[in-house]
């Protein structure tokens, strides 16, 4: 029973280290403004007391099958949890949102984390409050019962505050935003709907990989479009090289930077494909693709609201959508690689902004490595101003 009550704790105690991470970032990093955002990250220690509880009363059963139960509800709790703080430490990092619970599809891994969290206490508390001896069935329905209501008090009190939080900043007027326009009362296209790009854009890329979790190296591009004339320059420092590249095309004509520090003319096979958004664009957010989008909500991103929504990806499609990532895997076969990409929807109907990861087999990038990452993100800003691209001088 010691070895139970011991295996079951470190489960629990697995659990309040993923709530007191998810409680320490929403508290800390979520600060987007709103009336209530102080009073949200303190609602978000509310799961962690609920897990604490798990670890003072464990769920200890007898038998051959509860008690495994128990150890897999645990387990289910923490495969639902995980990659949600994971997917939160993204938010916060790097995509910008101001937006906590931007719609059903991101609140669901919660409230199932929380759930079966709410159901592990439950059944801990139902032991100590009836004692071991009480009927099994008896202590199992007053579990139920003990992890519903602690959902449901989480769920209004968290989801509640976090919701109204949300609305009110979705609600504030702001004077302007280099994503768009920030009208309060509009609503941005449908995944599904018409996707158009600015007629320019002050572009930024970031693309940065890791084999095994040893770090490939990051690509910091930035540059101009304006139509299909474009110029941008990337830093490059992965353990293939330490660098500068370029491209430009203005008029019909093409220039490569080089290695020298100096451009030069190009007679480029393609020279399209290195349009940035327009490339990205056209291969992997045509209305084909976004057919089966996956509609992630409504979110405000400095103070321009958009509508956020998912596509699927292989390896070979994101290779072809982003080149640039060719100088951090070089020419290894990614066609079995899998991923998910992200694109924004802003209220002039136009892509703002793309963020997501591939990952596969990485034998291709260094013999016997087992998994690679690669993570993109891709900013198009003040698409409604008149930008001039100046030919490079050789």
């Amino acid at each position: 029973m010691r070895v139970r009550t011991f295996e079951l704790r470190l489960i629990g105690v697995a659990l309040v280290v993923c709530w007191t991470l998810t409680a320490a970032l929403v508290l800390l990093a979520y600060r987007p403004g709103g009336p209530i955002d102080v009073i949200v990250g303190v609602l978000a220690f509310v799961p962690l007391g609920i897990a604490v509880l798990g670890v003072v009363w464990p769920p200890v059963v007898h038998g051959s099958r509860l008690f495994p139960a128990m150890v897999w509800l645990g387990v289910v709790a923490l495969l639902v949890l995980v990659p949600s703080v994971v997917g939160l430490v993204v938010q916060l990092r790097a995509l910008g949102s101001q937006t906590l619970l931007p719609s059903l599809e991101a609140a669901y891994p919660w409230l199932l984390a929380l759930a079966a969290t709410s159901l592990f206490t439950g059944f801990g508390i139902a032991r100590r409050v009836l004692g071991q001896t009480a009927m099994r069935r008896r202590r199992l329905v007053r579990g139920i019962l003990v992890a519903a209501g602690l959902t449901a008090l989480t769920s209004v009190l968290l989801g509640g505050a976090a919701v109204a939080n949300d609305i009110a900043l979705r609600d504030r007027t702001q004077v302007a935003s280099r994503f768009g326009p920030t009208d309060p009362d509009a609503q941005p296209e449908l995944c599904t709907g018409p996707l158009s790009l600015g007629a320019a854009a002050n572009v930024t890329l970031h693309l940065s990989g890791d084999v095994d979790l040893r770090p490939l190296g990051s690509v910091e591009l930035a540059g101009r479009r304006s139509g299909d004339d474009y110029r941008w320059l990337a830093y490059v420092a992965t353990d293939r090289e330490l660098g500068s590249h370029g491209r430009a095309q203005v008029g019909g004509k093409s220039w490569v930077y080089g290695a020298d520090g100096g451009w030069r003319a190009a007679q480029e096979a393609d020279p399209g494909q290195y349009t940035l958004d327009r490339t990205l664009a056209e291969t992997v957010l045509s209305p084909g693709f976004r057919a089966t989008a996956e509609d992630r909500g409504v979110e405000v991103i400095e103070g321009a609201r958009a509508r956020r929504c998912r596509v699927a990806v292989d390896g070979d499609t994101f290779v072809s959508a982003v080149p640039q990532v060719r100088w951090l895997v070089g020419d290894a076969d990614l066609h079995r690689w899998r991923g998910q990409l992200d694109y924004w929807v802003f209220l002039d109907g136009q892509l703002g902004q793309v963020a997501g990861n591939v990952n596969g087999d990485a034998a291709g990038i260094k013999p016997a490595a087992l998994l690679g990452t690669i993570e993109l993100r891709l900013t198009a800003t003040d698409r409604d101003q008149d930008l001039v691209i100046q030919p490079p001088r050789p």
